[in-house]
């Protein structure tokens, strides 16, 4: 028996609750961990609230993240003993994911622990830090460069945007926040931020073009904020798109592509392919300053995950939620 929350969805109706959960109602894989430490992403919210159509199968164990040690593989890649680190790949949505003390999974999903953290700061980074670099990696890609100007962040207070804006600071861009929590604002300038802008700034309809200010973007909010992002870029500014936390639409006109050149590239970090994978935490762990992941992140216990994830939809936690399973 180990220690999960389970997701459930019967004529009872929705519920997710901290279980005990026989070793035999895992899920088909060929590799099973004993999960150290798993996280509390936005998507890990809608999955425990119900707030969104995220779980796929029922019951469900939610966690897209997980840090932990090989018990069992028939993959070629993985034995006993090993550690191992998981994002996405549908976990928690199609397949039992990491906020549980055991997990069974393809060992095609997995990558061996980065050598530079350990397993804790592997999960303050997780999936959202992750995804961060891959937005990073794509500006680089399209040839953004620190001296084409400032990049704005959104949602910089949570875990996507602290990861981006720590990244973007140390790789010498000048990084500006925004946020909807003011209060927030030193803890963004001590993550790198040049300046940090309200939220309201860009929440609002507003026109096809503005005054050019960004030479790019890291994107978590979609909806309106996207659309004057966007409308804001510079000639051949890119905006990396990663996220719909302030909505699935995207109210804008074609103006900034076609007269300013503005590329809006998304980022999917969900089924990602391994060899992109590799690259961004071996990134992280040359351009991601350690000692501010102790500012970014908080470590909770698996039980204090389920009051933390309505908090998290409320948008009351900042940076990353690090969940010892074991505690």
């Amino acid at each position: 028996m180990f220690k999960g929350i389970l997701i459930e969805k019967d004529e009872s109706g929705y519920r997710a609750t901290l279980k005990e959960i026989d070793d035999t109602e895992l899920p088909e894989g060929d590799v099973t961990v004993r999960v150290s430490h798993s996280t509390l992403n936005y998507k890990d919210g809608l999955a425990i609230t119900g707030k969104g159509p995220v779980v796929r199968k029922f019951p469900m164990v939610p966690g897209i993240d997980l840090v932990g040690v090989v018990e069992e593989s028939s993959h070629p890649e993985f034995t006993p003993g090993d550690q191992v680190l998981l994002n996405g790949w549908g976990v928690g949505e199609n397949h039992w994911g990491g906020l549980a003390q055991k997990a069974r999974l393809k060992g095609d999903w997995l990558l061996p622990l980065p050598a530079q953290f350990s397993p804790q700061q592997v999960m303050a980074i997780g999936t959202a830090g992750y995804t961060a670099m891959l937005c990073v990696l794509a500006l680089e890609r399209h040839g953004v460069k620190p001296q084409d100007g400032e990049i704005l962040v959104t949602g910089a207070a949570g875990g996507v945007g602290s990861v981006a804006l720590a990244v973007l600071s140390k790789l010498g861009y000048t990084a500006v926040a925004v946020t909807g929590r003011p209060e927030d604002a030193e803890y963004l300038k001590s993550l790198g931020a040049a300046e940090v802008l309200e939220r309201a700034l860009f929440s609002s309809p507003g026109k096809p073009l503005g005054k050019e200010r960004w030479a790019g973007a890291v994107d978590v909010a979609g909806g309106h904020v996207l659309a004057n992002v966007c409308a804001t870029t510079k000639y051949r500014g890119v905006v990396t798109a990663c996220g719909l936390a302030a909505g699935m639409d995207f109210p804008a006109s074609v103006a900034p592509f076609i007269l300013r050149g503005v590329t809006l590239a998304g980022i999917d970090s969900v089924m990602c392919p391994r060899a992109d994978r590799r690259v961004a935490w071996q990134r992280l762990g040359t351009d991601l300053d350690i000692e501010k992941l102790q500012k970014i992140s908080q470590v909770v216990g698996l039980s204090e995950a389920l009051p933390l994830a309505r908090k998290l939809m409320n948008g009351e936690i900042r940076g990353r939620v690090i969940v010892d399973v074991n505690q």
